[in-house]
């Protein structure tokens, strides 16, 4: 299926408890004015590229200089408004022949097409300025010379390249293997020659490819030759592989002698690898271990020129705490107190205290924070209102310069991503039983239907996974990180925002964020749903370990490919006994969060009320059954 932008949609509202000191009760009543406010957030993340409407303008007047026309459908485009107000530029851009912006307010190109109108020349370098673009289809017209190995650089958002029945010649570019998103390639019915290279079996999205009626020789790659069939590889009379019946062998005395070579330099390039590697391993890590223990040395440092600061507490603490108290409790922030490292920042276990009256805390060094002293203060008392049964309690803060220090409540059992997969660095045995699992689904989706549904406004979490469920002594799920994406990076949507992880944690992200580059709540859902699948396989969600031998994808493609086979009863995790059905009605449940249209997923507080229909047969409901608003008081005190 091919990604396109999704459209927004106004945000399911449910009622709840009113809580004037935290978050305002949503009623009943829909957010009408919601849909306009998430178009215009959608209109603002045209500055992902880096570029203004001048660029797409550039790209177009490249292309119809470089082109011949001879039916004239290029020649009618009007390139000669150069205004510099984009507003203003923007329709008349958008209204030319074959071009598509995001939509009809947007000043930015989605896609190119211009199949069958008898174009000829070489594809043009001004594509670059196209920096913007999804869909490239130039299909059926007479282009020739070879396709550029910068084509994923220039359009490093490319979805669909639809180059077919054209006269392109030379070889296909390994570098087509960086276009990361690409979803549709097609490149049948051209000149082109030598092998597939290898790298396009690296493209995990990739859904459609047609590669049929070229002059291209050589195995086709083992990554392509499960997801793709012989009609796609058809016209070239030197391939061979499994899709075409034809087994790759015999080769001849040239053949022999590239081997011949290859083997030579093969051997030599071996030896050279195996001095870097020694090198990369001993001496270079040696260097880089210096480096990092002299990186926590500097800011751990810095701190001590702080240690008499108080660390603000919300509620009046039994005892006060000072930075020095946090330096004490952590052994100087070491490693031996890391309990999480994810891109919100690192989480240190700090015991304060060696009595039987000592506490534990959970004290985070929040990754580079975008705000100032005052905002991250005013911020920081708002997330310490959000009090719930179901989210990790933000307990207070601490700021040295640009140091920031956030205490929470220390979860005693740490991560769900240590249970379900005991080959992590915890190295646990999985103690989790399906009960036990449901219990931990159902007090998550518990905890985000009520920052999507109860806040107001809702809390986009951005970041939900397995590692961002922490269990405390219960057992009981806790939601931690929330309200923290917000705070940290630069604030810009640079063109790296999604390959940085802005948007969560591999395997977990949306695949509409691509495209869009704007977290929504169906996003969170996307990513709950993943968490779900984990619940119900065990599968880590991007190393599987029960796929078949040459399986590349996530944990969500495995079960799309098990659920078209009718097998998606083989993914439950074997550990598990008793309950198949509950298994499968919770699989069901993952399947449809996992939608590919955001549209198509339900809200987080329809996610709950499917798993609460699950417990009330386990006969664990009562204790789920609202969304309570504030903590219990052992939550609260220090």
């Amino acid at each position: 299926m091919v990604w396109s932008p999704p459209m927004a949609a106004a945000a399911t509202v449910i009622s709840g408890h009113r809580d004037g000191r935290q978050c305002n009760h949503c009623g009943a009543i829909f957010r009408t004015l919601s849909a306009t406010f998430s178009l215009l957030a959608f209109s603002l993340i045209v500055v992902y590229a880096g570029a203004t409407v001048e660029d797409d303008v550039m790209c177009l007047r490249g292309i119809q200089a470089s082109l011949s026309d001879p039916d004239r459908r290029l020649s009618r485009w009007r390139l000669d408004n150069t205004s510099s107000s984009s507003t203003a530029a923007a329709p008349f851009i958008c209204d030319l022949y074959g071009v598509s912006c995001w939509n009809e307010k947007e000043n930015r190109l989605i896609s190119l097409s211009l199949p069958s109108i008898s174009l000829s020349g070489k594809l043009p370098e001004s594509l670059k300025y196209c920096r913007s673009l999804q869909t490239l289809d130039l299909s059926g017209n007479s282009l020739s010379g070879s396709i550029p190995p910068q084509i994923c650089s220039w359009l490093p958002y490319l979805v669909t390249l639809d180059l077919s029945n054209n006269r392109l010649s030379g070889s296909i570019p390994a570098q087509i293997g960086d276009c990361k998103f690409l979803n549709t390639l097609l490149l049948s019915r051209n000149r082109l020659t030598g092998p597939i290279p290898p790298e396009l079996g690296q493209l995990d999205r990739l859904k459609r490819l047609s590669l049929a009626a070229n002059r291209l020789a050589g195995p086709i790659p083992a990554k392509l030759v499960a997801n793709f069939t012989a009609a796609d590889f058809d016209g070239n009379g030197g391939l061979c592989g499994p899709p075409l019946g034809l087994k790759c062998g015999g080769l001849g005395r040239k053949g022999l002698g590239i081997v011949v070579t290859a083997g030579v330099i093969g051997a030599a390039a071996s030896l050279i690898l195996g001095f870097v590697i020694w090198w990369w391993c001993f001496v270079r890590a040696a260097h880089v271990s210096k480096a990092c223990d002299l990186e926590v040395e500097s800011w751990v440092e810095k701190l001590r020129g702080f240690r008499l600061v108080q660390v603000t507490l919300f509620h009046k603490p039994v005892v006060k705490i000072k930075l020095a108290d946090l330096l004490a409790a952590t052994a100087s922030f070491g490693a031996e107190s890391v309990l999480i490292s994810n891109r919100t920042g690192v989480l240190y276990k700090a015991e304060l205290g060696e009595d039987s009256a000592s506490m534990v805390l959970g004290v985070k060094r929040l990754a580079v924070c975008k705000l100032s002293e005052k905002q991250f203060r005013s911020e920081m008392y708002r997330l310490g209102q959000l009090q719930h049964p179901n989210l990790v309690p933000l307990l207070g803060f601490c700021v040295a310069e640009d140091e920031k220090l956030l205490v929470y409540k220390h979860m005693a059992n740490g991560t769900l991503h240590s249970h379900l997969h005991p080959g992590g660095e915890r190295k646990r045995i999985s103690s989790l039983d399906w009960v036990g699992r449901v219990r931990i689904g159902l007090g998550a989706a518990r905890g985000l239907a009520w920052l999507h549904h109860v806040c107001d406004p809702p809390y986009i979490h951005q970041n939900i996974s397995s590692n961002a469920i922490l269990l405390d002594e219960k057992f009981d799920a806790r939601i931690t990180d929330h309200g923290l994406v917000k705070l940290i990076g630069s604030g810009d949507s640079t063109n790296s925002s999604f390959v940085n992880g802005k948007f969560g944690e591999l395997g977990h992200v949306a695949p509409e964020y691509s495209s869009t580059m704007v977290a929504s709540l169906k996003g969170d859902v996307y990513s709950f749903g993943v968490v779900l699948l984990e619940l119900v396989t065990g599968q880590n969600p991007i190393d599987l370990t029960r796929a078949d031998d040459g399986f590349r994808g996530n944990l969500v493609d495995w079960i799309s490919k098990l659920s078209a086979k009718n097998r998606v009863q083989d993914a439950v995790d074997e550990r598990l006994t008793g309950g198949a059905e509950k298994m499968m009605q919770v699989m069901k449940i993952a399947c449809s969060c996992v939608a590919q249209r955001p549209k198509d997923r339900p809200s987080m507080h329809n996610v709950y009320t499917s798993l609460a229909s699950v417990a009330e047969e386990l006969e664990f409901y009562e204790e789920y059954r609202d969304f309570p608003s504030i903590l219990q008081e052992e939550d609260a005190a220090v």
